[in-house]
């Protein structure tokens, strides 16, 4: 196999497997790391303008502002799942 096809699977699986956690901040920070690998894939693809575009505007703008809001949100991720096995029972 190629080494152009062994990064493509490598970062395809790595996409794949960015999966969001409990944590809100965790779970943004996984997006942009989705977003680094789409971009990764876009360059072997040989379409790097697409790749830097994906990067400029989702990660530089949209992330950053995700992240801002999530962490303003300031959720207590302790105090939600008490509340929610409370409801549940």
């Amino acid at each position: 196999m190629e080494f152009a096809t062994v990064l493509f699977y490598a970062f395809a699986a790595i996409l794949t497997l960015a999966v969001t956690s409990g944590n809100p901040v965790h779970a943004v920070l996984y997006l942009v790391l989705s977003f680094f690998t789409g971009a990764a894939l876009w360059i072997l693809l040989k379409a790097e303008f697409l790749a830097l575009i994906l990067m400029l505007v989702y990660v530089g703008t949209v992330m950053v502002l995700f992240l801002f809001v999530v962490m303003m949100m300031d959720i207590d991720m302790v105090e939600l799942r008490r509340v929610a096995r409370k409801n549940m029972a």
